[in-house]
């Protein structure tokens, strides 16, 4: 009885396994950091949209969760995704593939730290209105020490910047727009600050829990 089991819970394994090999693709699973809202997970999944034949994106902003496949023959490698994440203006901390044939590949987040040591790039949901605001937010980033670029989509209400990590953060660059009036994902600004605001720049105030 037990051998049969036994037979049979390894013709399963080898369906299951056949079955994988003949989908001809490899699956990708990687943990994104700087995913706070919709329009985040938008933006990366829109960025890897330029992988032709990417197949069941699936993004888990609670988690940074983030997983897709793609056709094997096309030898997608970690270093590119990895590129890609970052091109998107968010951070892997981890990834993982598993390919077509069984193998499986990884990169460790001690690796990835080594990768991102230095200029890093973020993304970050802040609130406003007008293009006197897209000045006044870009204006109030660009003035903490370390930050090299930043742009502010009056759209999408993602400010992405890039800075030092050796010498400020993100939460930093937050609190310093949040002074200019800018309610931020993790910064509320002071009710006086918001209430200097010209009127055409008056946006809805954001929620905070």
């Amino acid at each position: 009885m037990k051998k049969s089991i036994i037979i049979s819970a390894l013709l399963t394994l080898m369906v299951v396994f056949s079955a994988v090999a003949q989908d001809g693709k490899d699956k990708f699973m990687v943990q994104v950091d700087g995913l706070g809202c919709p329009f985040c997970a938008y933006g990366l999944e829109k960025k890897f949209k330029e992988f032709k034949g990417i197949k069941n994106v699936k993004i888990d902003i609670e988690t940074g969760d983030f997983s897709f496949s793609y056709p094997a023959e096309k030898a997608l490698s970690l270093a590119d995704v990895e590129k890609q994440v970052e091109k998107a203006g968010y951070t892997p901390i981890t990834a993982k593939v598993e390919r077509a044939n069984g193998e499986i590949e990884e990169s460790s987040a001690s690796e990835m730290t080594k990768k991102s040591e230095g200029t890093v790039s973020k993304n970050v949901m802040v609130a406003g209105n007008c293009a006197m605001c897209e000045a006044r937010i870009t204006k109030a980033a660009e003035s903490v020490q370390g930050v090299s670029a930043v742009s502010w989509d009056k759209d999408t209400k993602i400010m992405k910047v890039s800075f030092d990590a050796g010498l400020t953060s993100l939460e930093k660059i937050e609190k310093e727009v949040a002074v200019a009036g800018h309610d931020t994902k993790n910064h509320q600004a002071h009710t006086d600050d918001y209430g200097n605001l010209p009127a055409c720049c008056k946006y809805e105030r954001l929620s905070y829990k």
